[in-house]
């Protein structure tokens, strides 16, 4: 009896160690399959150029941010050799018009990385003559196919154009540039309010943007698409407004 056991712990440990690498080899080959696969993946974000239409590069970019959403990022261009590459010269195929927020890493929620994005932030995202000229440089210079003004959930400058309170140094005049997307005919303390008026904003800005003669152009030339969107501070989801 004792010898039957011995034996048979033999073949379990031998056959279980057949078993286990196995296993290893199937997870080694699951590994490089879903590499490469990751690989071919962000080949493919990096061969949108300026070749591509304003329309291919936005559905690239709200991708990036499904990638986000789901906890699934690749983080392609953020590595050394990208910094190298970029060192001489940068072409983002994006320029971002985002809140100062710091709960809105805009790279991050994008799944991008060095180089991608031209971003030009301020708190609530207003479009001012010096926001203007950089994202004017941002487009008709540097070449950007799509400019996004993206505003997000709990903004703070909205709410403080809401509550109308006096406010210290210069903070008025973020708040100043703010208040015309308020409808005061509907005006109340809900928070569907709230959130539809940091929308409007957005909007605001957008259109302030249009003014540009410069964008303007790209826009009617077809080589620029501009866009306002909300961005989720719950979710991460980032949705187009318009």
């Amino acid at each position: 009896m004792e010898i039957n056991s011995t034996v048979a712990r033999r073949k379990f440990l031998k056959f279980g160690s057949v078993a286990l690498g196995a296993g290893v080899v199937s997870k080694v080959i699951d590994s490089s399959a879903e590499k490469a696969q990751a690989k071919e993946t962000i080949i493919a974000l990096q061969q949108l150029d300026h070749n591509s239409t304003p329309e291919q590069v936005l559905e690239e970019l709200i991708e990036g941010n499904k990638r986000f959403v789901e906890n699934r990022p690749e983080a392609p261009n953020q590595d050394y050799v990208r910094l190298r590459e970029v060192s001489t010269g940068q072409n983002p195929l994006v320029s971002i018009l985002s809140c100062a927020d710091s709960r809105v890493p805009v790279e991050i929620v994008f799944d991008r990385g060095i180089g991608d994005l031209f971003v030009v932030r301020d708190a609530g995202n207003i479009a001012t003559p010096e926001e203007i000229g950089s994202l004017e440089y941002g487009t008709a210079i540097l070449g950007s196919k799509v400019l996004m003004v993206m505003g997000h959930e709990s903004c703070g400058a909205v709410k403080a154009a809401l509550e109308g309170k006096p406010l210290p140094g210069q903070i008025g005049s973020i708040v100043a540039a703010i208040q015309p997307a308020i409808n005061t005919d509907n005006q109340n303390d809900s928070q569907e309010f709230f959130v539809e008026t940091i929308k409007q904003n957005v909007l605001l800005q957008v259109q302030r943007l249009y003014s540009s003669p410069l964008l303007y152009k790209l826009v009617k030339e077809g080589k620029l698409k501009i866009v306002g969107a909300y961005y989720s501070l719950t979710t991460g989801e980032v949705s187009i407004l318009n």
